[in-house]
């Protein structure tokens, strides 16, 4: 497995690449890895559909989520929200739709490429509460206890320290926020010819952690409350696995991965 600033940067030029050339398709989608022209590949297997949602704004929608985490977010008017790995804007939009103007949202993500897009967006839409900062999920530009509302959607997967991640959840939230996260998990052991793919990483799936390991997590660092409010299975089919193992890699991972879920948990500080 790569290093984590290795990860990092390999993630970064998959989400500027996806930013700049706006297809739909994403760093969750597993083939946004690339063909063998290391191109983006429409294939977006763990999407789930935005359009019937208050806020949806088609230009911001790249295909990069796994699940709607604003749906079980409980987010009310007024609220202030902060979306980490913003993207394009997608979920930001859609949470200033509930907020309305007495709220804020502020989207952190870690590629300029896509604050810039965001920020463009923003512009065209008009709204003066929403905003988009440069930044690392680890290390968050943000005070303390600023927060209502915490979301984020099919990120936190590709952030190498998640325990890092969680504790700055919680730090930026007030004392009654709340987070509500989509994110990919696994049950049963990822092999290593996975796990030592940065590409499949950048999609979302060799850094994905047993599910129990994640919800652990969250509740160590300090969270209460923890519920998964949705679980999708993810098949991922065997033109994709044929990119990235052999025969023998396909039988081992068959009979080491149980499964792979994207799962919308909500938690309260």
């Amino acid at each position: 497995m790569e290093t984590q600033n290795d990860l990092k940067q390999v993630v970064k030029e998959k989400y500027g690449q996806i930013a700049r050339e706006s297809k739909s398709s994403g760093c969750c989608d597993p083939t946004c890895c690339g063909d063998t022209n290391n191109k983006i590949v429409d294939y977006t297997i763990l999407q789930d559909e935005y359009d019937h949602l208050d806020g949806y704004n088609a230009d911001s929608d790249l295909g990069l989520g796994c699940g709607l985490p604003t749906e079980y977010a409980e987010i009310k008017k007024g609220d202030t929200v902060v979306d980490l790995g913003s993207g394009a804007g997608n979920d930001a939009f859609i949470a200033r739709a509930i907020v309305g103007d007495s709220g804020k949202v502020i989207g952190l993500d870690m590629t300029e490429e896509m604050i810039d897009k965001a920020t463009q967006n923003n512009s065209k839409l008009g709204f003066k509460n929403v905003e988009f900062k440069l930044g690392d999920i680890e290390a968050m530009p943000f005070e303390n206890n600023m927060a209502d509302v915490v979301v984020s959607n099919c990120v936190l997967n590709l952030v190498p320290d998640k325990q890092k991640a969680f504790s700055e959840i919680y730090r930026i939230l007030k004392a009654d926020g709340h987070f509500c996260i989509s994110d990919i998990v696994i049950q049963g052991e990822m092999i290593e010819d996975f796990k030592k793919s940065a590409e499949m990483y950048a999609g979302c799936v060799s850094g994905a952690i047993q599910q129990d390991e994640y919800i652990n997590l969250i509740k160590q660092t300090g969270f209460k409350n923890v519920e998964i409010k949705k679980t999708k299975n993810i098949d991922l089919p065997d033109d994709l696995l044929k990119k990235y193992l052999t025969e023998d890699g396909i039988k081992e991972y068959n009979q080491n991965v149980k499964g792979v879920f994207s799962i919308t948990v909500f938690g309260e500080k």
